[in-house]
């Protein structure tokens, strides 16, 4: 028992331990009191302290004597009143905002709805209830943690190459990582996990969500669970579900082991975070956290009805990110990510909703304000997923400077290219030279645009060449959820085949797709595993398949291995020339004099794409000169960089066409480096003729080498 509270703190809010005892803070503007739970180590609830002591909205106490580990959880009381936005219920356990740990999961067999069920107007009955058999218990954690001197790697954005993973399906099957470390933290970065990853080339891995999040009630029904994790429940908390141990407070240390050792192999970590919405849904919702803490801080309501919340996400709800206390929320977290736990930057989920201050989207909202002049957070890569299902929503290219964007024109503009839609010409250009025409005007540069043309939501690579229809009845919604996508891509068979052209076909299109994703301005993002032909069966929603149908399948074969040495030698390809990963847009400029320009379009026949060819919309065929020439870039010792001069020739046309190729912009001749149709070997280099044969639906890569004379005999 514990024999007396002391005033404590108010601040930092959430529950710090000093190796003596915990300071307890909670920030909730209309509660009337708030009571301290501390439960043992079966969960049973062992005390229940009123924190009497509040400074600007903040309840606060100092317990001496508390170790680290003690589980605890909150119950707010103040008015019910759910017609004006009021939903405190104190028999509801409540999770804390800023818990660093959470230890168990939800159990919807328990009273976790603040309201009674039974009529039309539910959830304005109380429900009295005890719910904390059925909430989760927040830990106290010890914060030290020896990071060997561990620092941020720092990595040019235009120089990274991306790899979005998940963190359980990524090493959940490979049979070179132990068993007990599959599917978590330490797998990920196990030694086989770690000779992948630096095979590839990739230098940081973007992680599905890590915050801890809550499986929803209508999928523990069903038997399936949230895999993808885009249903938060706390914003400091990672996910015990990934620790190899248990969740009782040793996720924190195996995350923090996990960045270690990846930054000791030169990867960066970049967490997808959800600040948009929060499990806790509509109205109708549970009661875990926010809701019951202090609904109208965290939740935006409808102004005429605060009953009811806007929402933004398609999911229930959306944070009110107008609030200064959600502010400091958000801001608290990314900043614990950043100095605490060493990740290298973030990939907001629908981050449109983030810039609402009324309604619009805005792109001057307190949101980019705070985040723009915060110092912590001044070196780290924030990426913008720029849109929400709200109206407006849709914000690519729109977001201020300092921030990156899925760039979702570039990856529809290159699906609808090598499928061989009309009227892709002109858009394409600007896809395979940054996207000059988003980023450009507002003094943002190339590495602005995250380029990408699957990710976790939707096909996989294999799945968008094999597949025209999504196959998601595993999801138990009838086929109903996912996007309605028909990419005809399937070469005439829907799913697996035997028959070997229509294999080549498929394997060609993967090719073409990694290709001009790894070699387009801007920086590559590969969705994890379709380096080795990862296949969910058609299932383009499989955000609750934790099963095979999402993890990846390390089983060895030709095919795999072919493959993975193809995006390999690719992203070795980028890494080496800086003409491919050019800091700046193409200034389209004669340099002294000449007729040397940053570059160049040409038609078949080797001359200058003309407009009318641009606009033409059954023109599939086009060549991109990059002049090596002109880069003249600065490194970081000031010397000037020059490079390689490439010749990139793509032909979404069926059937094949000749190219006539331009002149070398130097002194050398064209070497053929890359040929997608050549599936066995197609980083063979030769010296290419006058004239070029481009197969259907195939990308060739040529660079200009100096000319080697004779040897003397």
């Amino acid at each position: 028992m514990v024999s007396k509270i002391l005033p404590g703190r108010p601040y930092p809010l959430g529950a710090k331990w000093d190796g003596t005892g915990v300071n307890f803070s909670i920030y909730s503007e209309r509660a009337t009191g708030v009571d301290l739970c501390l439960f043992d180590d079966d969960g049973i609830e062992s005390e229940r302290i009123p924190l009497t002591e509040v400074t600007a909205f903040v309840w606060h106490g100092y317990l001496p004597g508390i170790p680290a580990g003690q589980k605890y959880g909150y119950r707010v009381h103040g008015p019910w009143d759910p017609a004006n936005g009021l939903r405190f219920n104190p028999a509801k356990l409540l999770v804390d905002p800023y818990a660093q740990a959470i230890t168990g999961y939800v159990d919807w067999t328990q009273p976790i709805f603040p309201y009674k069920f039974g009529s039309h107007d539910a959830d304005l009955v109380r429900d009295d209830r005890d719910s904390a058999p059925g909430v989760p218990k927040c830990i106290v954690v010890n914060p030290y943690f020896d990071w060997e001197h561990d620092r941020p790697l720092r990595i040019p954005l235009a120089d990274s190459v991306i790899y979005e993973t998940h963190v359980r399906g990524f090493s959940i099957r490979n049979p070179d990582v132990p068993e007990h470390l599959r599917g978590t933290y330490a797998g990920l970065a196990s030694p086989a996990s770690i000779r992948h990853l630096k095979r590839l080339g990739v230098t940081a891995v973007e992680l599905m969500p890590v915050h801890h999040f809550v499986n929803d009630s209508h999928l523990v029904q069903q038997g399936l669970t949230n895999y993808w994790g885009y249903n938060t429940l706390s914003y400091f908390a990672p996910a015990g579900r990934y620790c190899a141990t248990n969740d009782e407070g040793n996720q924190v240390a195996a995350f923090k082991a996990m960045v270690k050792t990846l930054h000791r192999e030169g990867i960066e970590v970049i967490l997808d975070v959800v600040y948009n919405h929060t499990a806790e849904g509509n109205h109708l919702g549970p009661m875990l956290s926010f809701e019951g803490v202090d609904n109208l801080t965290y939740y935006r309501t409808l102004a005429h009805n605060p009953r009811f919340y806007m929402d933004y996400t398609g999911t229930g709800n959306s944070l009110n990110v107008r609030h200064p206390q959600v502010l400091k929320l958000i801001m608290d977290s990314l900043r614990y990510w950043v100095t605490e736990m060493h990740v290298d930057g973030f990939r907001f989920d629908l981050a449109a909703t983030l810039a609402r201050e009324l309604h619009d989207v805005d792109r001057l909202s307190g949101f980019f304000d705070i985040i723009h002049q915060d110092p912590t957070l001044a070196d780290v890569k924030l990426i913008a997923e720029p849109w929400d299902v709200g109206e407006g929503g849709y914000q690519v290219g729109n977001f201020p400077v300092l921030w990156a964007e899925w760039n979702g024109k570039y990856r529809d503009t290159v699906r609808r290219y090598w499928k061989g839609d009309n009227g892709q010409l002109s858009d394409l250009g600007y896809r395979l030279t940054g996207s000059s025409d988003l980023y450009k005007h507002d003094g943002r540069r190339p590495y602005a645009s995250i380029n990408f043309v699957t990710a976790h939501d939707g096909f996989t690579l294999h799945d968008l060449v094999s597949y025209n229809c999504k196959h998601n009845l595993a999801n138990a919604e009838n086929n109903q959820d996912g996007a309605n996508d028909n990419h005809s891509w399937n070469m005439g068979v829907e799913g697996p085949t035997s028959d070997p052209e229509i294999i080549h076909a498929r394997e060609r299109q993967k090719r073409n797709l990694l290709a001009t994703l790894v070699l387009s301005q801007g920086v590559p993002m590969i969705s994890g595993g379709d380096e080795m032909g990862r296949t969910q069966r058609g299932n383009n929603n499989a955000y609750c398949q934790d099963n095979e149908i999402s993890w990846y399948d390390w089983t060895p074969s030709s095919e795999k291995e072919s493959l993975i040495d193809f995006v390999a030698k690719l992203v070795e390809l980028r890494r080496s020339h800086p003409n491919l990963r050019r800091k700046k847009f193409f200034q389209d400029r004669v340099i002294h004099n000449s007729a040397a320009r940053d570059i160049a379009w040409y038609d078949i026949d080797g001359e200058e794409l003309s407009p009318a060819a641009w606009n033409a919309g059954w023109v599939r065929t086009l060549g991109l000169l990059l002049n090596g020439e002109t880069l003249a870039e600065i490194d970081q010792l000031g010397n000037t960089v020059k490079d390689a001069s490439f010749l990139l020739l793509l032909n979404a046309h069926h059937e094949a066409v000749t190219f006539l190729l331009p002149p070398c912009p130097g002194s050398g001749v064209w070497h053929c480096i890359l040929n997608t149709n050549d599936l066995e070997t197609p980083f063979k280099h030769t010296i290419a003729k006058k004239r070029v044969r481009i197969e259907g639906r195939s990308l060739n890569v040529l660079m200009e080498k100096p000319i080697v004379p004779p040897p003397l005999l």
